[in-house]
């Protein structure tokens, strides 16, 4: 009986919950469309700070920050909104505009051709949309076994065996991408730098050799942790070690 209390008290709270976050959202795009940025930014956050995440949050919170003139952030929530949603035009576009202005232009390692056309489409859709093709994919795969045990019919037979083989294969290829995209989301680590001026070091710690210097807004990925430190790498290939408290982590 206590549980049953428990579990209804929480369904209770958790209604109250999205209900208030539907309202601050509401309240923060009104205050959007108004020219009101920091209002929208403070009431933005709020929802964040409720654990009500989602790429479009993220994409307003953004879009509010480079209103704001804040474009580190904006390039931070923009990269978030992408992070949960790799295929959105909108964030895509709204990203290259923010990233044109900042400092660093770094040139990307060059790539070969069908790698890119790899990642377009790998990148085509979240791993929620290539999970969900997946259960698409597989409930048309036991319709089309149906058809081949039941059907008397050796010609719907025949299409039902081979199309459930078709179709079955390619449910394997977007399982597939769908867990390589959630092993991105969980795994992979990328940052914003948010220092004006940072110089990365050879090792993790200040006396070490001074290798290059990157600035606020540049996106450099995080390939190790030491103490307070961070191995990164930036587009181009060249590596080294900065402080933790100066990036932000996408």
């Amino acid at each position: 009986m206590k549980s049953k209390i428990l579990i209804l008290v929480l369904l209770i709270l958790s209604n109250l919950v999205l209900a208030d976050n539907v309202d601050l959202i509401a309240k923060a795009n009104k205050a959007y469309t108004e020219k009101k940025y920091e209002e929208a930014i403070g009431l933005y956050k709020v929802v964040l700070k409720n654990n009500n995440e989602s790429w479009q949050l993220y994409y307003n919170l953004g879009s509010a920050c480079f209103k704001d003139n804040d474009i580190i952030s904006a390039i931070l929530y923009y990269e978030k909104a992408l992070k949960l949603n790799p295929g959105n035009e909108d964030v895509q576009y709204n990203l290259k505009v923010a990233n044109t202005k900042i400092t660093d232009k770094i040139e990307t390692v060059p790539v070969l051709f069908y790698k890119r056309w790899w990642k377009k489409f790998y990148n085509f859709f979240s791993a929620d949309g290539w999970g969900k093709i997946t259960i698409a994919l597989f409930f048309l795969f036991f319709i089309l076994l149906t058809i081949y045990l039941l059907s008397k019919n050796i010609i719907v037979r025949k299409f039902g065996f081979w199309a459930g083989v078709v179709v079955f294969c390619i449910s394997l290829c977007t399982f597939e991408l769908g867990y390589e995209q959630y092993k991105a989301l969980k795994y992979e680590t990328h940052a914003i730098v948010f220092s004006p001026t940072l110089t990365v070091k050879g090792g993790p710690d200040e006396g070490n050799s001074d290798l290059f210097v990157i600035h606020e807004g540049t996106k450099v990925r995080i390939i190790d942790k030491v103490n307070n430190w961070y191995r990164i790498k930036i587009a181009d290939g060249s590596d080294g070690w900065v402080q933790a408290d100066k990036v932000e982590v996408i």
